[in-house]
C-alpha cells in the first residue's frame, strides 16, 4: 500500500494444477541444474542473510527449476525464510478479482461495457458512463482511495465495504472515463462490491469456493478470512536504525484490490492453471492479456489485472505489489512456457522483486541482462556525451553533469544516475536498462540508443544540456504570502508550506515534494521535473510540456 548457500539438489515437477509438488533430485538435468545455478547466482546477491528476505519461484515448461529461500523471515525473532512460507502479495490480488468478474462475464451475470450503476445503483456517476471495463483497466477517472491525504492515517480503521466507498464515491473525477490511464485501487475495490452483489457471496468465500479450492491453492487466502498450514513471513519497514515491524494495516480495506495471502508453490499452481486455459473462456483469457486502448487509440499495457509487456523482447505479463511489510512481483512470459514470483516480506527493500523478476525470466529463457562494472572516465570523455536528446514530440532526455558524475533525466521524471562502462556505454546502477552514444564521422555524439528489455531505442541529439536550475535565497515573507492551497483541476490541489528556511509542495494524493526558489515568484523541482511561476492569485505549473493554471483556494 510490496542466504547465499548452495543450490538446493532438489527440483520440484509440477504435474498438474491441483496435484501436490513432488521433489526429486533425479528428475533435474544436468541443464536444469545449471539453470537454477546461474538464476540462484544473479538474484542472491540482492538478500542479506540478515535481513527481511524473500521467496522466489522459477517454472520453465512445466518444471520448478528453482524454488528457494534467501534472508529472514522475523528478523526480530530471529527466524529464517523457507520456501513454503505463506506472504502477503499486495496488488497481485488484482488478476483474482479480475478473473472472477471474467467469470461472472462468462457465465452470462454481467457484461464488462455494463455502467457499473445497473449492479451498484446508490454510486454516485455524475451523468457519466462507468464500465467495469474502465474499473478494470485503470480507466475510470475515480479517485484512488489510498492516494488520498487522510488515507495514511485512517489505514488502521476495520471498514466495511459501503463504509469504504463512501469514503471516495463523491469525489468529482479525476479525468472522463475512458481518456487516462492512472492507477487506481478504488475501482478494483468496486468490482469487489460487484463480485459480491452478483455472486450473493463475500469476495473472500467466491475467490476460495470457485478459484483456490478447485485449483488446488490450499495456502491462498483473503489474510483474515482463510486457514492455512504454511507459516506465514512478518512484513517489516525500514526505519532509522534498520529494519522493524511494519505498520499495521486493517485488511479490510486493502480488500479485492490487494488483500490476498499466498506461497509461490500455489502462485505457480495458478499460472498452471491460467496457461491450461482453466477457469475462463478463451476469448476471456485473451482480453485479460490484451492492452486496453484508450479513447484516443494509445495503449495503456495493461489488461485486466495485468499489466502487458515484454522481457528482452518477448512477450510477458505479469504485476507487482506493494503494501505494508511487502513488496512482491510475478510474471509469465507465455510463449516461453515460464513463470516467475518473487514475494518480498519488506516494504522499503533491500530488493525490488520486479527487477529480481526480471533478471530470473531473462536467464530462464536464455537472454539475460547484461552486467556493468564502472570504469574511470575524466571530464572531457563526460561532458562529451551531456546534451538534449529527443525521445518524441514534447518529450527529451537531458545528460548532464553532476559533481564528478552524470545525471541522465527525462522530461517530467527526476534525475537518476548513469555510471560508465565505456565512453560510449552507460547503464543505470540497480537497474536493467542502459545507453549507447553514437558518434558522426568527426567524432561528435549524434545520437543516443536506450536499450530497455530487448528494444532499442534512438534518441537523436538535438541541443546541449540546458544549465541546471540554481535556488537562491529568497526573504521568507515573500513566500509566506503565497503559501496556501491552490486548486489545478476539479478535486486536485496543491498546498505550498514552509518549514524554517525549505519550502514545499504536496499534491492531492502524492507525498510532500521540496520545492527550491529560483526568485520571489519561480520555484522548481528538480525531482518531478517541474516549475511554478506565481501569477497574480494563481500560478503556472509547467511540467512535461504542459503549462497548467492553478487558483488559489
Amino acid at each position: 500500500m510490496l542466504l547465499r548457500t548452495a543450490v538446493c539438489a532438489a527440483v520440484l515437477l509440477l504435474c498438474h494444477p491441483q496435484a501436490v509438488f513432488a521433489q526429486d533430485a533425479a528428475t533435474a538435468t544436468r541443464a536444469e541444474q545449471d539453470l537454477a545455478s546461474r538464476i540462484d547466482a544473479a538474484i542472491a546477491p540482492y538478500f542479506k542473510a540478515d535481513a527481511p528476505g524473500a521467496t522466489v519461484i522459477v517454472v520453465k515448461d512445466g518444471k520448478t527449476v528453482l524454488r528457494r529461500a534467501y534472508g529472514m523471515a522475523d528478523t526480530g525473532k530471529g527466524v529464517k525464510m523457507t520456501p513454503e512460507m505463506a506472504l502477503r502479495l499486495g496488488s497481485i490480488t488484482k488478476q483474482f478479482t479480475s478473473t472472477a468478474i471474467l467469470m461472472l462475464a462468462d457465465e452470462g451475470k454481467l457484461a464488462l461495457d455494463d455502467d457499473i450503476t445497473k449492479h451498484l445503483p446508490d454510486y454516485p456517476a455524475r451523468g457519466k458512463k462507468i464500465t467495469i471495463e474502465h474499473l478494470l483497466t485503470h480507466t475510470s477517472g475515480i479517485v484512488s482511495y489510498t492516494g488520498k491525504p487522510a488515507y495514511s492515517a485512517t489505514m488502521t480503521q476495520e471498514m466495511t465495504v459501503a463504509r469504504m466507498i463512501d469514503s471516495f464515491k463523491n469525489d468529482p473525477l479525476e479525468f472522463e472515463p475512458g481518456s487516462q490511464y492512472r492507477y487506481n485501487n478504488s475501482g478494483y475495490f468496486l468490482l469487489g462490491a460487484i463480485i459480491e452483489k452478483i455472486s450473493g457471496q463475500s469476495y473472500a468465500a467466491f475467490l476460495e469456493q470457485r478459484i483456490f479450492t478447485p485449483l488446488g491453492m490450499n495456502d491462498t487466502y483473503y489474510e483474515g478470512f482463510g486457514k492455512s498450514r504454511a507459516p506465514v513471513a512478518a512484513g517489516h519497514t525500514r526505519g532509522a536504525t534498520g529494519f522493524g515491524v511494519a505498520r499495521p494495516l486493517s485488511m479490510s480495506q486493502p480488500y479485492a484490490a490487494g488483500s490476498l495471502v499466498s506461497t509461490v508453490d500455489d502462485l505457480a499452481r495458478w499460472d498452471a492453471a491460467v496457461s491450461a486455459g482453466r477457469l475462463l473462456k478463451p476469448a476471456s483469457w485473451q482480453r485479460a492479456f490484451t492492452s486496453y486502448r484508450l479513447t484516443d487509440g494509445k495503449p495503456t499495457n495493461y489488461g485486466y489485472g495485468w499489466e502487458v509487456g515484454k522481457v528482452q523482447g518477448e512477450a510477458m505479463s505479469g504485476h507487482g505489489g506493494g503494501i505494508n511489510g511487502f513488496t512482491t512481483h510475478a510474471m509469465r512470459l507465455p510463449d516461453q512456457k515460464v513463470y516467475v514470483a518473487v514475494l518480498t516480506n519488506s516494504d522499503s527493500g533491500p530488493a525490488n522483486p520486479g527487477l529480481v523478476a526480471r533478471k530470473a525470466a531473462a536467464i530462464a529463457i536464455g537472454k539475460p541482462y547484461r552486467e556493468f562494472r564502472e570504469v574511470a572516465l575524466d571530464g572531457s570523455a563526460l561532458d562529451a556525451v551531456t546534451g538534449t536528446y529527443e525521445v518524441e514530440q514534447g518529450v527529451q532526455r537531458v545528460f548532464r553533469r553532476s559533481g564528478d558524475g552524470l545525471v541522465m533525466q527525462r522530461t517530467g521524471r527526476p534525475p537518476v544516475p548513469v555510471k560508465p562502462a565505456s565512453k560510449d556505454e552507460f547503464f543505470l546502477p540497480g537497474g536493467l536498462d542502459w545507453f549507447s552514444f553514437q558518434r558522426d564521422a568527426g567524432g561528435k555524439v549524434s545520437s543516443v540508443t536506450v536499450h530497455q528489455d530487448g528494444n532499442a531505442l534512438v534518441n537523436p541529439r538535438s541541443g546541449d544540456a540546458p544549465a541546471a536550475r540554481k535556488a537562491v535565497k529568497i526573504a521568507s515573507a515573500a513566500f509566506d504570502a503565497r503559501a496556501g492551497r491552490y486548486e489545478l483541476r476539479p478535486g486536485f490541489v496543491m498546498e505550498l508550506t514552509r518549514d524554517g528556511d525549505r519550502y514545499f509542495a504536496q499534491a492531492t494524493g502524492q507525498g510532500k515534494l521540496e520545492i527550491f526558489p529560483m526568485s520571489e515568484t519561480v520555484f522548481f523541482s528538480d525531482q518531478a521535473d517541474a516549475e511554478i511561476s506565481f501569477e497574480g492569485d494563481g500560478f503556472v505549473l509547467k511540467q512535461g510540456g504542459r503549462n497548467t493554471p492553478a487558483r488559489r483556494l
